[in-house]
């Protein structure tokens, strides 16, 4: 059973969904503010975390709580369900490592696929049944199996949406990749401006260990391709 951490300050709301996600099969624990979550987490990670940004008195508290769960995993599927909408907010919840960004109009069977969608994608990496697929271009490997990207055969740091969207653009190097054939493949479904943060934080990853790193070419009015040559 799939064990999934809600963050939300608000009771009604937190009880809300800790309802509907348990009818849906999954193990929900909830909590109300980030020490609390933090505590339980230093003990055992969940299989996915959603989020609020604002908890009790850290008007900003659902960011410092994603930054500390992405520092202890990269991998864990990391969901923002808040009602602050602004682009600035969105931004800052991909960048600090967020894998999903949803308010909180967002319809129940809508946020049950985009879960499900998630752990879709995070199951491969536990999968042991399939021969391993690699994917090496120049300096550039990519193992399938265990969602790993490493650059110069040092692993790049990148959460499942991430490592998608790299593997999209790598899988065909040269080859145009729209913004929304990006979002098919990474299954998520948010706008052209979230598609573009992503891969703004993906080059900063990989510049961050080699500045001299240039392989992802954005194709104005068209969207983004690999290049090998760099």
């Amino acid at each position: 059973m799939k064990r999934i951490a809600i963050v939300e300050d608000e009771a009604a709301i937190r009880e809300n969904y800790k309802e509907v996600l348990q009818q849906q099969g999954y193990s929900v624990q909830a909590y109300a503010n980030r020490p609390d979550a933090m505590q339980a987490f230093n003990l055992r990670l969940p299989d996915l975390a959603i989020i609020d940004i604002g908890l009790e008195d850290e008007i900003d508290g659902g960011f410092t709580l994603c930054q500390s769960l992405r520092a202890m995993s990269s991998s864990l599927p990391i969901i923002f369900l808040t009602a602050r909408d602004s682009d600035f907010d969105t931004v800052c919840g991909l960048r600090l490592g967020a894998d999903d960004y949803l308010t909180k109009g967002v319809s129940f069977p809508h946020l049950i696929a985009r879960l499900a969608a998630l752990f879709r994608r995070s199951e491969l990496q536990n999968s042991n049944e399939q021969q391993s697929q690699l994917i090496e271009h120049g300096d550039l490997t990519i193992d399938v199996n265990r969602i790993l990207v490493y650059w110069k055969h040092q692993p790049v740091e990148l959460t499942v949406t991430e490592f998608w969207m790299v593997h999209a653009l790598a899988k065909q190097p040269g080859h145009v990749r729209s913004r929304q054939a990006l979002m098919q493949d990474a299954k998520i479904y948010v706008d052209d401006s979230t598609i573009t943060s992503h891969v703004k934080r993906i080059r900063k990853k990989f510049i961050a260990q080699d500045a001299n790193f240039d392989c992802i070419d954005t194709v104005y009015g068209m969207g983004y391709r690999w290049d090998n040559q760099g």
